[in-house]
């Protein structure tokens, strides 16, 4: 017998006035794995992470969170759960982020090491270097940066870059050893370092069990990450499944060439097998997909050389979560 959806989401609206802002939005999301919510802004996608977090109430529809409802079961449920808001939201200015976190370790009845959460998210890097930093300009002033006995540890949160800030707020999601968190947008101003750090983390948590919802701007981060992937707009499921599914599996089915812009793509069209497809994606630059195999390379290289164009570029590539997140949003839009 399969094990329970962590989040399950039934016909969910949510209207503000005359705005609907999440449609009928339906989706479940399996213990133990990783889910990407991917949407442009104003898709719906925050609303529907925030009613699951019991921030906001739904106009319609049900929602279960780890087999209770966020709304009215949000005292039995937070402690379950990790919530990631973005930039701080909610934090102490003023705080550092050991003490922002020690504070928040202490609200748990058996939370991560704060050490090493910090060490693992590399804010342990930010703390030595904002403390030379204080040092020396109080080695200027002839000061002594104490504080209650003990020498301060890192910038307050207010002088954070907004990468340090989001990954002070992931630790806080994690603090707590939650069973299911939410994440958005988790690696948003982080170097390549850092966005490295964060995945190898958020794999761990998956193979320890933990469910993991993110929001996230970056496709690349959830075609590497997610196990299901679920695209949203207008508040409804334009199209879910894992990415090799949304892509079709196929490893080599796209072709890319360069070239005059306004080619005739339909005299293309026809010398190829009947199962290709051709696009002018933008001015001058064109795809073929279809299952690439020596025949379709050989004709299309003809049909280029019997029409005097030199095709720029050619490569042979697959369909990207990329390309299907373009495509969905592009005929979503299109049809309203």
């Amino acid at each position: 017998m399969s094990a329970a959806p962590a989040v399950e989401i039934s016909s969910l609206v949510k209207r503000y006035g005359s705005l609907t802002a999440v449609d009928g939005l339906s989706l479940e999301v399996a213990a133990g794995t990783i889910t990407a919510v991917l949407g442009p802004n104003g898709a719906g996608k925050t609303t529907t992470i925030e009613i699951c977090e019991g921030f906001r109430r739904p106009s319609a529809g049900a929602v279960r969170v780890l087999g209770l409802d966020p709304w009215h079961d949000g005292a039995r449920l937070r402690p379950r759960v990790g919530v990631m808001l973005q930039e701080g939201a909610g934090f102490y200015p003023g705080a550092r982020p050991v003490e922002m976190l020690t504070h928040l370790a202490r609200l748990h009845a058996a939370p991560l090491d704060v050490e090493m959460l910090m060490a693992r998210l590399g804010l342990d890097r930010n703390r030595a270097s904002s403390d030379d930093r204080e040092r020396g300009d109080r080695r200027e002033r002839g000061g002594h940066l104490e504080h209650g006995g003990h020498r301060e540890r890192g910038a307050p949160l207010r002088r954070l870059s907004g990468g340090e800030l989001q990954r002070v707020a992931l630790a806080a999601a994690l603090i707590g050893r939650p069973e299911l968190v939410f994440l958005d947008e988790p690696t948003a101003g982080l170097d390549p370092q850092g966005r490295r750090s964060t995945w190898e983390l958020l794999d761990e948590l998956r193979s320890a069990g933990v469910t993991v919802v993110l929001t996230t701007h970056l496709i690349d981060e959830a075609e590497r990450l997610a196990d299901h992937v679920v695209v949203i707009d207008a508040g409804r499921v334009l199209a879910e499944g894992t990415p090799q599914e949304l892509t079709g599996g196929v490893p080599d089915d796209v072709i890319r060439f360069g070239g005059p812009p306004r080619l005739d793509v339909a005299s293309l069209r026809a010398a190829l097998p009947d199962h290709a497809s051709v696009r002018e994606v933008t001015p001058g630059s064109y795809e073929v997909t279809a299952p690439v195999d020596p025949r379709l390379l050989a004709t299309l290289t003809s049909w280029c050389a019997a029409n005097d164009i030199l095709a720029e570029g050619l490569q042979v590539g697959h369909r990207t979560l990329e390309d299907v997140y373009l495509e969905l949003i592009g005929a979503g839009r299109g049809g309203r």
